[in-house]
C-alpha cells in the first residue's frame, strides 16, 4: 500500500500475554528499510481493575498520535496473537487514519464476545484452574515443559522473552470485546504462521492471506522473513 506523501507508519501491537520486545527484531528490520515503525507497550494496562479493552486501545492510540511519529497521519495496524482482537478497538479509539490491518497468527475480531466464549469449554476450565488469586500464570507456564525451548532455542533470547511475560487477570478473558465495526475485507490481511483455523476464516471473509511454514513466535527468530511477508501483505491492501 502506498499513499501520496509517503508510506503510512506501521504500528506493531503485541499480544497482552507477552511483552513488546516480541516485535523489536522485526521493527529493527523495517526501520533499516526506512519504514516508520511504532511498537506500543501494553505492560501497564493491567495494573488497575476492569474494563481492560478501552485502556488497551487507548494505550495504542496514544502511541500513534501524529505528534509522536514523523507527522504521517495514516497507519497500518499489525497485531500478533491476542492483539488481533484489539485492532478494531484501536481503530475506533484513534483520530489517526487506519488504512489497513494485518493479523499475524492472531485471533480474529470477536466484537461483543469474550475471549473465553471463543474457546472450547475444556480450555476455559483448564485456564481457570491455573489461576491463583484471580491471576493466570505467565503464558509460558500454560504449556508442558520444553515447548518454549523448542520455539526459542537460544537461551538468551528465551530469557529476555520470558522476563516480560505478565500475569494477566482472569477478568480480562471474561470481558466482552467492544462492539465496534470489523475491518473492511479490502483493508484486512492475515499472515499465518501456525494458526490454520483463523487463517482459513480470514480467507473465507475475503481477506488477503499469506501462509508461512513457521511457528507462533517467528518474529523473534525470523525477523527478516516476517518483515518481508508483512511488506507483501501491506502492498496488497487497498490504498
Amino acid at each position: 500500500m502506498r499513499a501520496m506523501g509517503g508510506e503510512p507508519a506501521l504500528v506493531l501491537v503485541h499480544s497482552p500475554l507477552v511483552g513488546a520486545s516480541v516485535w523489536e527484531p522485526v521493527a529493527s528490520v523495517l526501520r533499516l528499510q526506512g519504514k516508520e515503525t511504532v511498537v506500543p507497550s501494553l505492560a501497564d494496562v493491567f495494573a488497575g481493575p476492569a474494563p481492560y479493552y478501552p485502556r488497551l486501545a487507548a494505550a495504542v492510540a496514544d502511541a500513534i498520535d501524529p505528534d509522536k511519529h514523523n507527522g504521517d497521519s495514516r497507519v497500518v495496524l499489525v497485531g500478533h496473537s491476542g492483539a488481533g482482537a484489539l485492532l478494531p478497538s484501536v481503530a475506533d479509539a484513534t483520530t489517526t487514519a487506519v488504512v489497513g490491518m494485518v493479523f499475524v497468527d492472531a485471533l480474529l475480531p470477536h466484537p461483543g464476545r469474550s475471549w473465553f466464549s471463543t474457546v472450547p469449554e475444556d480450555m476455559r476450565g483448564q485456564m481457570r484452574g491455573l489461576a491463583r488469586d484471580g491471576l493466570l500464570p505467565p503464558w509460558n507456564e500454560w504449556f508442558p515443559p520444553g515447548v518454549l525451548e523448542h520455539l526459542l532455542p537460544d537461551p538468551g533470547l528465551r530469557a529476555r522473552f520470558s522476563a516480560e511475560l505478565p500475569r494477566l487477570p482472569v477478568a480480562y478473558f471474561d470481558e466482552p470485546a467492544p462492539a465496534v465495526p470489523d475491518p473492511a475485507p479490502s483493508q484486512s490481511a492475515y499472515l499465518r504462521l501456525a494458526y490454520t483455523a483463523q487463517a482459513e476464516d480470514a480467507e473465507r471473509a475475503g481477506w488477503h492471506v499469506t501462509s508461512r511454514s513457521s511457528h507462533h513466535l517467528a518474529m523473534l527468530t525470523e525477523p527478516h522473513e516476517i518483515g518481508a511477508a508483512l511488506g507483501h501483505l501491506i502492498d496488497a491492501l487497498a490504498p
